[in-house]
């Protein structure tokens, strides 16, 4: 095997890492149902703060009419996100609202009127060929995009690398590994112009001069449909990928794709890379070229209990509950009603929370489903060691976390763990292994704070 003058390895069939798990993926039901768009709800509750960094300003205020697209919260903060009206309407109060990470947070409530009347700054743009990397990043910030896989990392500041550093490859995250999700492989299937459209504008803003587009081998559609987009385009590159649980975390892909190892700590661009997700590239093209914001995004609702599982693009806001009804209601009573999929989503206590930029799934398991089996000892058969895609030791972290004993577990790597779930997921004594090393993350992080203030 040989590198690329990018560093990308050269005949390689499938690309992949060391470690993980094959969990069965669960797709069925949704992979080749069509991205529904469903009329925009009664009301949306729009959370100020759905992005890493500083939570947003109310911009807006009760009474006052919104349209599709305008801006109703900003910050001056270096890191974080605007967010905009997804439906247009009149704003029935600005409150505190539960939202799924289980706490309330203050939220801009829309009334909407059926009609999602545009703003009028959105209007195509005949320039977009000329515009400047500046010009680029500052849109995609005025547009409020954010990673779409789950992170909710604001765009336009993954795309700026710190002084002294460059990017010189992108990597397009196309692997959609968590099972039952099938939104990113819809998008590529049915829209792989825009797809590729979108990375052209990320490489230009970025700087790079190379990009890498990495799908797992089961979405030969994606693949094929990327590889007729991009149309010969020697700057992109189509990678097949093993299928295999976590693929689509962010070191791990740089890895398996140009064998960069991002060090403990660190982040892509120490080592030359952006990594963004198919649906960002999708929302940047959306923001480029139409001038529309972040409003809306595909979630797939899926799971047994459901009736009629679908893939469905909404505005922003959209209740958990009214997706569901989208889709024909429930069956079954769901026992468990989860953000995201089974190894890395949330379990909610209420559909009556809004999905966010960063909801790629909702997931709804019944009651044989949804057993949580009794933690029993560990009998050091050492799989967790085995599986974990970070080289860690998860039964030594979080068996310190569960004695108290948090510097130990910071010194066993605790910070680098990903929390993907390989660790619960293989093991035979049911042990909650990334709950505690979660819990020492956040004892870590809490001192860590304590002592900088």
């Amino acid at each position: 095997m040989e590198l690329s003058e990018g560093g990308v390895l050269e005949n390689m069939a499938l690309r992949t890492f060391k470690g993980g798990v094959h969990p069965r993926y669960n797709k069925d039901a949704t992979f080749k149902k069509p991205i529904k768009n469903i009329p925009s709800p009664g009301q949306v509750v729009i959370p100020l703060h759905q992005h890493t960094g500083a939570p947003c300003e109310p911009l807006v205020k009760a009474g006052d009419e919104v349209k599709v697209g305008q801006k109703i919260g900003d910050s001056k903060a270096r890191l974080t996100a605007p967010v905009h009206a997804s439906v247009s309407g009149k704003v029935k109060a600005v409150v505190n609202h539960l939202q799924s990470s289980g706490m309330d947070g203050l939220c801009v409530v829309i009334e909407s009127d059926g009609l999602d009347t545009p703003d009028e700054s959105i209007r195509p743009r005949d320039n977009a060929d000329r515009l400047g990397k500046e010009e680029l990043i500052s849109i995609i910030r005025e547009a409020g995009i954010v990673g779409l896989g789950g992170a909710a990392f604001p765009t336009y500041f993954k795309l700026t690398p710190p002084a002294g550093k460059t990017f010189d490859t992108l990597v397009l995250n196309g692997a959609e590994c968590e099972p039952y999700l099938s939104a990113d492989h819809r998008l590529m299937v049915e829209r792989p112009m825009d797809v590729v459209r979108g990375i052209k504008l990320l490489m230009k803003a970025s700087n790079v001069g190379q990009a890498v587009i990495g799908i797992e081998e089961n979405k030969p559609d994606a693949i094929s449909a990327l590889r007729q987009a991009v149309d010969g385009d020697a700057k992109i590159e189509i990678v097949p990928l093993e299928v295999k649980y976590p693929q689509g975390a962010e070191k791990q892909l740089i890895w398996a794709i140009l064998r960069r190892e991002v060090p403990s700590g660190g982040l892509p661009v120490d080592v030359g890379v952006v990594v963004n997700n198919v649906g960002t590239s999708v929302a940047v093209k959306e923001a480029v070229i139409d001038s529309m914001p972040l409003v809306k995004r595909v979630v797939t609702v899926t799971g047994t209990c459901v009736r009629e599982p679908q893939n469905l693009r909404v505005p922003i806001g959209t209740s958990v509950g009214d997706m569901i009804e989208a889709c024909g209601g429930t069956r079954i009573p769901p026992k468990k009603v989860i953000l995201g999929g089974p190894m890395m989503g949330v379990a909610q206590h209420s559909t009556d929370v809004p999905i966010t930029k960063g909801t790629s799934g909702i997931l709804l398991l019944s009651e044989n489903e949804a057993v949580l089996e009794e933690p029993l000892p560990c009998i050091r058969c050492g799989k967790c060691v085995e599986v974990c895609p970070m080289h860690l030791m998860p039964l030594s972290i979080a068996g310190y976390a569960e004695a108290g004993r948090f510097d130990d577990s910071e010194r066993f790597g605790a910070l680098d763990c990903i929390e993907c779930g390989c660790c619960s997921f293989i093991c035979p004594s049911h042990r909650r292994l990334v709950q505690g090393i979660r819990l020492a993350k956040a004892e870590i992080r809490a001192g860590q704070s304590a002592r900088r203030a």
